[in-house]
């Protein structure tokens, strides 16, 4: 049953992505319609970014509260609504509108699985599972760019927001009628209480997480959100070739998030504590993001690809074993909450770095400043991370 679980996540977190890549692939197409500059498309995915940040407060409470099938099925509804709507837009100003809304109920997709995992797996076998469930984070960039070129081309690019939505009404069908108790699991810690919202929040490891995700997430949100507009106005792709770009540079992503938490997984094995196994394995991702940055320097653009994909693996990798921290850290009755107000930071450090920032500093100056920028996040938030959370121990109230 817990494999059948983390199925029914990884694909709502397929269909998460989906709804929200689907912007900037069709860009080009949408473009013809609507008038969307750069510093437009930043606002317009700020409002994405603003929304999405705000969502995490609200649904990490929700889902601690109702349980994550109800929270769960709650969040996917929303969201489906919310992309069904994109197919009606007429004009910038309700374009931001319905990507406001879209982000609000996507908020709750990471609160819900990451306490999915934390009922149904071990520690041993969680960033594992955390690997998976978020590897659709990349197949949906894979299949995305080919789906859509191939969607817009024969039904047109608002249809293709319908057709996401419904994807997502699929999902929430077997989710909310799935009905199963996790079991126990024997290396729990036992916790005298549970913990409410405000007191997770006065807890200095709630901001170790929250630290490291700030400067980490607007690194990942920076190549979704910029990725495509960067190959088609400096590297002068067309279409067809972000389609078959995306899912290699995806594929290598998946890669990293299956093997980062496959990683910390086998040195818990070898009787490493759980601390230093989550921390070496995101220092070694880390160290490789400085190197990704490197990639805008190459005129080749396999030379760039390549190092890209360096980026988008190493990132995955650390998410991996990022979102287990609050597992390890914190009490199943708190992991939502944790994870919501963490999240909620790092969408916080996504509206800055990764939308309204880059608009200005790539029209002024071009990209290369934003990718150097990027490739110091990580050691940046291991550092944090590292200062604030410690040795990984579960707390005690």
């Amino acid at each position: 049953m817990r494999w059948w679980i983390l199925t029914l996540l990884f694909l709502g977190t397929t269909v998460n992505y989906l709804d929200r890549i689907i912007l900037g692939i069709l860009l080009p197409e949408i473009r013809k319609e609507i008038p969307i500059d750069d510093i437009l498309y930043g606002k317009i995915s700020s409002a994405f970014q603003l929304s999405y940040t705000i969502g995490f407060l609200i649904a990490g409470k929700f889902i601690d509260r109702v349980g994550t099938r109800l929270g769960y099925a709650g969040s996917i509804l929303w969201w489906s609504l919310a992309a069904a709507a994109h197919s009606f837009i007429r004009n910038p100003l309700t374009f931001g509108a319905c990507r406001a809304l879209l982000g609000l109920g996507e908020a709750g997709n990471f609160p819900a699985a990451i306490k999915s995992v934390s009922e149904w797996f071990p520690k041993k076998d969680r960033a594992f599972a955390t690997g998976i469930f978020n590897a659709g984070t990349n197949i949906a960039t894979m299949i995305g760019p080919g789906l859509f070129v191939y969607m817009t081309a024969h039904f047109g690019w608002r249809t293709c927001f319908l057709i996401t939505a419904s994807s997502g009404l699929v999902v929430l069908a077997l989710w909310y009628f799935t009905q199963a108790e996790p079991p126990p699991q024997e290396d729990d810690e036992p916790m005298a209480a549970k913990l409410t919202w405000g007191q997770v929040a006065r807890f200095k490891e709630t901001w170790g997480f929250a630290a490291a995700k700030f400067f980490s997430d607007p690194v990942w949100w920076f190549y979704l959100f910029w990725l495509p507009p960067y190959f088609y106005d400096v590297r002068h792709f067309d279409m067809k070739q972000v389609s078959w770009a995306f899912p290699f540079i995806y594929l290598m992503a998946d890669v990293g998030s299956v093997a980062g938490g496959w990683l910390s997984g086998y040195f818990m094995r070898l009787g490493w504590p759980v601390g230093k196994a989550r921390k070496v394995s995101m220092g070694i991702f880390a160290a490789c993001m400085p190197i990704a940055a490197t990639s805008v320097l190459f005129d080749n653009p396999f030379i760039a690809i390549g190092l890209i994909s360096l980026a988008t693996t190493a990132h995955q990798g650390w998410s991996a074993n990022l979102y287990t921290t609050v597992s390890d850290v914190f009490p199943k009755s708190a992991v939502a909450s944790a994870t919501g107000i963490g999240a909620s930071v790092g969408g916080l450090g996504g509206v800055i770095f990764s939308t309204l920032l880059p608009g200005y500093i790539v029209t002024y100056f071009g990209y290369p400043p934003m990718f150097f920028i990027m490739g110091a996040f990580h050691l940046t938030g291991l550092l944090l991370l590292h200062k604030l959370m410690g040795d990984l121990k579960p707390i005690t109230p």
